[in-house]
């Protein structure tokens, strides 16, 4: 899930961050509504989000449906997953290999 930050002041608390989430399927309806002909400004506008983000969105997921752009997502969940599975077992083994090195007293050899 994206976590985007909007900056807003408030008038006795100072700054104040809030969170908006947006879903997948917000995203590309979002950009396929851009692609339907309507001006990027005013689609900024009524969504909530920058310029910046807007493009940042349609690079990462131009051309990408929804469903597309969910298995990517989980894709890339799973391949975290993995590396850090593989990490941890090399890990082990480094320290199993290292113990097995070791001279016990009273081990023969």
């Amino acid at each position: 899930m994206l976590v985007f930050w909007r900056i807003s002041r408030r008038s006795n608390e100072g700054l104040a961050i809030s969170k908006n989430r947006f879903s997948v399927e917000q995203i590309v309806a979002v950009l396929k509504q851009a692609e339907l002909g309507l001006p990027v400004v005013d689609l900024i506008c009524k969504v909530g989000i920058t310029e910046q983000t807007f493009y940042r969105w349609k690079k990462q997921y131009s051309g990408m449906k929804s469903v597309q752009i969910r298995e990517l997502k989980q894709l890339s969940e799973e391949n975290a997953r993995l590396k850090k599975l593989v990490a941890d077992l090399s890990l082990d083994k480094t320290v199993l290999q290292y113990v097995l090195s070791k001279k016990f007293p009273g081990q023969r050899s």
